[in-house]
């Protein structure tokens, strides 16, 4: 690791950013020093000016990828390197409003029962069952799961935000049923290597073997969708109000701080087009054409 590589992350480790952020703020710098075979200490400014261009009109990368890429640049020259960089200040990714992709239930159940692996199909199961983010469900750990109050504890997730959600009867069954093939101190869900879970592993199982086996589960399913281990918790939110939970709620178990995201799903719900349908059609009965 370089010396500024390692003063990056300890200065994204002061400002208290997680370590997911760090990780993807680090993988954007690396792709810039990358596509210029140099240190980013030597970049000019013009250099930035063009590799966002590069980024917007020959790689096509998305609004959100843009603004991950500005983020983790920008935190470089300002707070690392302490240089002015006048492109950063004028760099504005264009706004982009997409509905997310979302599973029917029927969908949800042939992705996950494509799911061979338990530690897998546990973990995702548990996603979906509890709506979390792909980092939450792997970090789960046993003092985490309240079986008195049927409740899943959260810890840090999305804005350094403690909460709690439910958790259904058949999710904790899977969550015992599973623990005891490893019965780890800390870990539901401990890393693994080829021989199994490691007794003492120090660390949970890798998010990116998650999303692997997701998606070659979600292939195996034939259901043509561009779905991601995010699509479950999308889907587990649109079920919800589908069932008629209101959106406060739904809200609180999310972990948003505006309505306003979460309001995103009664744009997602079959049951509300249903309705809106049935209401046209009673609006139109009886007009001749």
């Amino acid at each position: 690791m370089t010396p500024l590589r390692q003063r990056y992350i300890e200065d994204m480790q002061l400002r208290g950013l997680s370590e997911p952020t760090q990780e993807i703020y680090a993988r954007a710098v690396r792709q810039l020093a990358e596509h210029y075979g140099k240190s980013p200490a030597q970049i000019s400014d013009e250099e930035l000016r063009q590799y966002f261009l590069y980024l917007k009109n020959v790689k096509k990368r998305s609004r959100s990828t843009c603004t991950i890429a500005l983020c983790a640049i920008k935190f470089l020259y300002e707070q690392t390197l302490k240089r002015e960089m006048p492109t950063l200040s004028q760099i504005r990714p264009g706004a982009e409003h997409k509905l997310p992709v979302v599973l029917s239930r029927e969908e949800v159940h042939r992705v996950l029962g494509c799911l061979r692996q338990p530690h897998y199909r546990v973990c995702l199961s548990t996603i979906y069952s509890c709506g979390l983010r792909v980092g939450e469900g792997v970090r789960l750990q046993v003092t985490d799961i309240d079986s008195d109050r049927m409740q899943v504890r959260v810890r840090q997730g999305k804005g350094r935000k403690d909460r709690y959600v439910p958790l259904p009867q058949r999710a904790l069954e899977l969550l015992r049923e599973y623990w005891l093939t490893h019965r780890h101190s800390v870990w539901l869900f401990p890393v693994r290597n080829r021989g199994g879970v490691l007794p003492l592993a120090t660390q949970p199982m890798n998010r990116k073997g998650v999303s692997v086996a997701f998606a070659a589960a979600l292939k195996e399913s034939g259901v043509q969708k561009q779905a991601t281990v995010h699509t479950l918790r999308h889907s587990w939110a649109t079920h919800l109000l589908e069932a008629g939970v209101s959106l406060r709620t739904i809200q609180t178990y999310l972990g948003h701080s505006s309505p306003r995201t979460t309001a995103l799903y009664t744009h997602l719900t079959r049951v509300a087009e249903i309705q809106v349908v049935n209401v046209l059609d009673q609006l139109l009965a009886g007009l001749s054409w």
